[in-house]
């Protein structure tokens, strides 16, 4: 147990972390892969390409270090972090891994800062959080497992069928290759799948989330195919899914993830950019299937154009059936807007006669300035901060709530 000296050691290590924060986990990243290069097939790369996750990480040991004499403050951190390692199947003697090469870290890039009490320090706060985090991730791994048609780590499914979403994504119907059921997910969940990638020669997990409703017997996810020359480790996964065919086995672990369809009575709304409306399609399905749709539900969504709008037939269909569900669409980049439409990306102010309901819940998803864009948008317009969900694709960055 960290001493309250101790305490004060890592709160004086603050400033030097706001400092240097991405510097230090870019360097641990890189000293990690370099002594155990086996952790880059569980890494997505991706995010180690663009930066995110060691800006997620940076974000993740601030934090830490700002509430060490509180670290229960930070629970809906760790329960964001320990679904996505549940996941990953990440286990606890690699814990060992990342707090030894941590620490060599701090040692490394703080140098003459990392004196011996810092380092002392931090070895024990490591072994704090690590030891919450695997208990933590032991309750969620054991939910896993006890779950009607549970499991953990990774599992065999088959392809049963594709269907073309738009030009440019594709849904994939995911069974079992044992033939029996699966754990009915939460709406709003996602999978961890992975792949080989021989342009890196590395097995690359990549989430995405489930596009439908629980059903007990398959999931969808619906990937949109990426396009450029120099394509990052994700786009390589998308589209390598994109080539596989009926019949193909791909690899999962079981549905995770705490961006969840509430179970209330309350108005909703749901906002999404691209391919993020995913989670929310599996929400509207399953209110829809439940026949528990509240008061009212609007769906706003944006894209380029309609040959890139996936599921636009399946919410017209949803609204015509629904007296309940409206719809709102922007559309970026296209020369046609059919009637009723907007053009431009998806401004709030501008909907034709729509005031945010400050009672209603918000689910919004997309990439990070999407996020914060409308989640700022509504906050000015006095929704309540408990009201508004968001789930950020990649490594969160945002800390908005």
């Amino acid at each position: 147990m960290l001493t309250e000296k101790q305490k004060e050691t890592i709160l004086a290590t603050v400033p030097v972390l706001r400092e240097n924060g991405v510097v230090l986990t870019k360097h641990f990243y890189k000293r990690m892969f370099n002594n155990h290069p086996e952790l880059k097939n569980i890494f997505n790369l991706g995010n180690q390409s663009n930066g995110k996750q060691q800006t997620a990480l940076a974000m993740a040991v601030l934090a830490y270090a700002e509430n060490i004499a509180n670290p229960g403050i930070l629970m809906p951190v760790i329960d964001l972090i320990g679904h996505k390692h549940t996941s990953l199947n990440i286990q606890p003697e690699q814990y060992s891994i990342v707090g030894e090469n941590l620490i060599g870290a701090i040692k490394e890039v703080l140098q003459e800062l990392a004196t011996n009490d810092v380092v002392e320090a931090w070895i024990i706060a490591y072994k704090q959080l690590s030891d919450l985090m695997i208990g933590y991730e032991a309750g969620l791994y054991n939910k896993k497992a006890t779950h009607e048609n549970g499991w953990t780590g990774w599992k065999s499914f088959v392809i049963r069928k594709k269907v073309e979403e738009s030009k440019e994504v594709t849904s994939f119907y995911l069974y079992p290759e044992d033939g029996g059921g699966v754990p009915l997910h939460l709406p709003g969940q996602y999978l961890s799948v992975r792949a080989f990638l021989p342009q890196l020669g590395l097995l690359q997990p990549r989430q995405y989330s489930i596009s439908c409703a629980p059903n007990g017997e398959f999931y969808r996810i619906s990937v949109k195919k990426e396009s450029g020359m120099a394509l990052r480790p994700d786009g390589m996964i998308s589209n390598r899914l994109h080539e596989m065919q009926e019949g193909e086995h791909i690899e999962i672990t079981s549905p995770s993830g705490n961006f969840i369809l509430k179970e209330s009575a309350n108005n909703k709304v749901f906002i999404s950019g691209g391919i993020g409306q995913t989670p929310l399609i599996a929400m509207l399905e399953s209110i829809i299937s439940k026949d528990e749709l509240g008061n009212s539900l609007l769906w706003i969504h944006g894209c380029r154009s309609s040959d890139v709008h996936a599921f636009s037939e399946a919410i017209v269909k949803a609204e015509a059936n629904n007296k309940n569900i409206s719809s709102c669409f922007f559309y970026e980049d296209a020369t046609y807007i059919p009637d009723g439409y907007y053009k431009g990306r998806i401004d709030l102010s501008k909907i034709n006669q729509w005031q945010p309901d400050t009672n209603a819940e918000y689910y919004i998803c997309g990439p990070a300035a999407f996020i914060k864009t409308h989640y700022d948008y509504l906050k000015n317009c006095n929704v309540p901060a408990d009201n508004i969900f968001f789930e950020e694709f990649g490594p969160q960055a945002l800390q908005l709530n």
